[in-house]
């Protein structure tokens, strides 16, 4: 495999789901050894860069137990599948026992000739990482007790979703400093001096079977953090944070293994300087939701070296799907923005379906969602333009607007250009419900004294526009609401 591209695009899969589906279409067993090579093709033909494939490690018998204790998680099961039975919950996927691939979806076998087939095409691999908790029944459990967060007697009788006795030790269950604990995980201990080492290890061995890891919840392991959250439980902070201890370490030996955080709190950038090639932009996604364009044109305005290393997205396996959470106009022009940023993409099957029902990551099946070919096709279209060069190696340049003072509509306009060698792109989108007007300055090296063709390739639209206006007037838009343009831009 060439080196990762500087901007890559990433489909999240939820393993375990895909598969059973997989299996019901072909009325055979499918699991990650034989997948049918037409799946594979089809992921490529959409020009990913890589697949994560969520959940594929051996899940815990016993957190599966104590899930279907859960009525909150029960209802949730029933939500999705009506016709929930017990044996549909097989844990949850951050309940980990051990970092093997569960035999149930192939092994390491069959882990490692999906590994091979999606490099056939060009395709990297990414897993997951959790580095805060483990199940219970987890092998450090009886074999390094000394590695996680521990409780008195007297806590384990008074706080029971706090804490926990086995083998004649009291551990703390798993938790952030926000929430309460997560009754099917026990809490490691980020400053023990052997579970670093015991982490290292981990990481190691995952990065011989892909080549990247999300890690969850990163930033519950910065010291700060950890130290607020567990206080004296975890003894004196190690000089050294977690994470510039862990990072180098494991890429001293895979030089080209990447590390892509979940990131939350403002935290992006801390998890940047500790060595994270990637952090989740939920700041974005909720400014796409919830807050108006000007929200987001300043979020663009960022140090394009700190927008280099965030993953964009309106949709994985934690949020509502996107078609459930925007309207379909909405949705499309979110698509096209985070589609077209510096950064890593990321898009979660189902996605690009249309699927509306967030189906419980602990769950073996999901109902049956008709597709929505205007959405399928939509994406095509764009998944294949973005799959171009200059969207993952050329130059992103945040564009100027203006409008006029009786019509301030131009600021619900954004607009971003791309740049490789001969390739020109051209990117506007509406990011309101009302339609907006304004000019748009291109500044490209010239594009004076000459006739540009703008070509939208998600439309049919064309314009043959000169080089002089629109270097000192600007392009002149006019957008619908929830409109957009992706303009290839060539001399004529």
């Amino acid at each position: 495999m060439s080196v990762w591209p500087k901007y890559p695009t990433i489909y999240e899969i939820n393993t375990w789901a895909w598969l059973s589906e997989q299996s019901k279409q072909s009325n055979t067993s499918v699991d990650l050894s034989c997948v049918n090579a037409f799946v594979w093709d089809g992921i490529a033909t959409l020009g990913f860069d890589a697949v994560w494939l969520m959940g594929v490690w051996e899940r815990s018998p016993a957190g599966t137990a104590i899930a279907n204790q859960n009525g909150s998680l029960l209802e949730d099961f029933r939500r999705a599948l009506p016709d929930f039975r017990p044996d549909d919950n097989v844990g949850s996927p951050y309940c980990v026992r051990r970092y093997c691939a569960d035999p149930h979806l192939g092994g390491c076998d069959g882990l490692a000739t999906a590994r091979q087939e999606l490099a056939k095409r060009g395709i990297r691999l990414i897993l997951d990482f959790v580095p805060n908790h483990v199940a219970p029944d987890h092998p450090w459990v009886n074999r390094h007790p000394e590695y996680f967060i521990h409780g008195s007697i007297e806590e384990a009788r008074n706080a029971p979703a706090a804490f926990i006795e086995s083998g004649g030790h009291v551990f703390a269950r798993g938790r952030d400093p926000y929430f309460p604990p997560w009754p099917d995980v026990l809490q490691l201990n980020a400053f023990h001096p052997g579970l670093r080492q015991a982490m290292i290890q981990t990481l190691s061995s995952i990065a011989s079977q892909c080549d990247a890891v999300r890690c969850d919840m990163a930033m519950l392991m910065l010291n700060p953090i950890f130290e607020r959250t567990w206080g004296s439980r975890a003894g004196q902070p190690p000089p050294e944070d977690y994470w510039r201890a862990i990072i180098p370490a494991v890429k001293e030996l895979h030089t080209d293994f990447l590390f892509i955080a979940e990131a939350y709190w403002d935290l992006e950038w801390e998890l940047q300087q500790q060595g994270f090639d990637l952090c989740y932009d939920k700041r974005l996604y909720d400014r796409l939701e919830h807050e108006n364009a000007e929200s987001v044109r300043l979020h663009f305005s960022a140090d394009t070296k700190y927008q280099d290393k965030l993953l964009r997205f309106i949709e994985n396996h934690d949020e509502q799907p996107a078609a459930a959470v925007f309207s379909h106009e909405k949705h499309r022009a979110a698509a096209v923005t985070i589609a077209t940023l510096p950064g890593a993409r990321l898009f979660h099957e189902g996605q690009i379906e249309g699927r509306k029902m967030k189906v419980p990551v602990f769950l073996d099946r999901r109902p049956h969602e008709h597709a929505d070919e205007v959405l399928v096709n939509f994406y095509q279209r764009l998944l294949k333009t973005t799959a171009k060069p200059a969207f993952h190696e050329g130059e992103w340049t945040l564009c100027e607007r203006f409008g006029w003072p009786d019509n301030r509509t131009y600021q619900n306009l954004l607009a971003w250009t791309w740049l490789k060698g001969s390739e020109r792109y051209l990117v506007i989108v509406n990011l309101s419900e009302g339609a907006a007007q304004g000019r748009i300055p291109l500044t490209w090296g010239g594009m004076q004294g000459a006739w540009w063709r703008l070509s939208d390739v998600l439309s049919p639209a064309v314009y043959d526009r000169n080089g002089d206006e629109l270097f000192s007037a600007g392009l002149y838009i006019d957008l619908g609401p929830w409109c957009y343009h992706l303009f290839q831009c060539c001399r004529i």
